[in-house]
């Protein structure tokens, strides 16, 4: 297949194309700073809907993977106008093209739909609300991808290199902790961290089989932030005792975070055979790629 995946140079997007060009895909990495590791590299910007309907045209990809987004949470919050260009009218655009082209398209969306009141959210039982401008872009971006295949939500993706530039949280606190830093890490935040090769594996078989509707594509345990650091601690044999626990109202954001934003895989468990991964699982993995 051929595959147009945006943000390819992404913790997602990266994984991805790496995983599709190993099985044979054809895979052209979409990005607007960094370089992509893998993939043809296409240079776009999705403030340029006109610019994104010519390379889609052109392209015609089997599947587009629409996973570029402004994702700073707390620059979302500052600079609004411009999340609402990149993630609601890029997202449109990208839309609108694979509409056009024929191409089934799979939207990377996010846990921050949710205002984080319970936690384990279901896919269409449950009511989005997000409590930042960052999550509500993201929603107003789904709208426009319903009809055109499968929308993916995810959350807290980890993986064992950087991307684009930035180390994510598991590289953090294992590069902190290997230097015999402390860490402090929030104790009531909860998630359902998602290792990039497991949702790359999710994505790739929602277009091999090209899947409709919401799916919660996130790993299968929900946990608090520090209880993640402690067992990526253990998983790699490093000082627990470096990693000190802290409360989200010590952390200077400018945007409000959903406390719990736990997503329930339940549908994902039973409907793919790349099913969401449990923790232990996921860090047996991540441990595997890094040594």
């Amino acid at each position: 297949m051929r595959f147009f995946i945006t943000g390819g140079s992404g913790l997602a997007g990266s994984k991805l194309a790496e995983m599709a060009l190993a099985r044979g895909d054809q895979v052209y990495s979409g990005y607007a700073h960094n370089q992509p590791p893998y993939g043809k590299e296409v240079k776009f910007d999705l403030l340029d809907a006109n610019g994104i309907r010519d390379i889609i045209e052109r392209m015609r990809p089997d599947v587009i993977v629409h996973s570029a987004a402004l994702t700073d949470v707390d620059r979302c919050e500052r600079e609004k106008d411009l999340a609402c260009k990149i993630n609601v009218e890029g997202t449109r655009a990208i839309a609108e093209a694979a509409r056009k082209a024929g191409s089934y398209l799979v939207y990377i969306s996010t846990d921050y739909v949710f205002d984080g009141q319970r936690g384990l959210y279901r896919e269409e039982e449950e009511e989005t609300n997000p409590v930042s401008y960052y999550g509500r872009s993201k929603l107003q971006g789904e709208e426009f991808c319903l009809d055109q295949g499968c929308i993916a939500r995810t959350c807290v993706i980890y993986g064992s290199r950087p991307a684009s530039g930035k180390v994510n949280f598991a590289l953090w606190l294992l590069n902190a902790l290997k230097s015999g830093k402390e860490a402090r890490v929030v104790t009531d935040q909860f998630i359902t961290p998602t290792l990039n090769s497991n949702l790359a594996a999710m994505v790739l078989e929602a277009a091999d089989r090209r899947l409709s509707g919401i799916y919660h594509l996130s790993g299968a345990a929900r946990v608090s932030r520090y209880d993640f650091a402690c067992e990526l601690a253990r998983a790699f044999d490093l000082d627990r005792r470096l990693i000190l626990p802290s409360q989200m109202s010590d952390i200077g954001w400018l945007a409000k975070r959903p406390m719990d934003s736990s997503l329930d895989t339940g549908k994902a468990s039973r409907m793919l055979k790349n099913r969401p991964l449990n923790l232990c699982e996921s860090l047996q993995v991540l441990r595997d790629e890094i040594l």
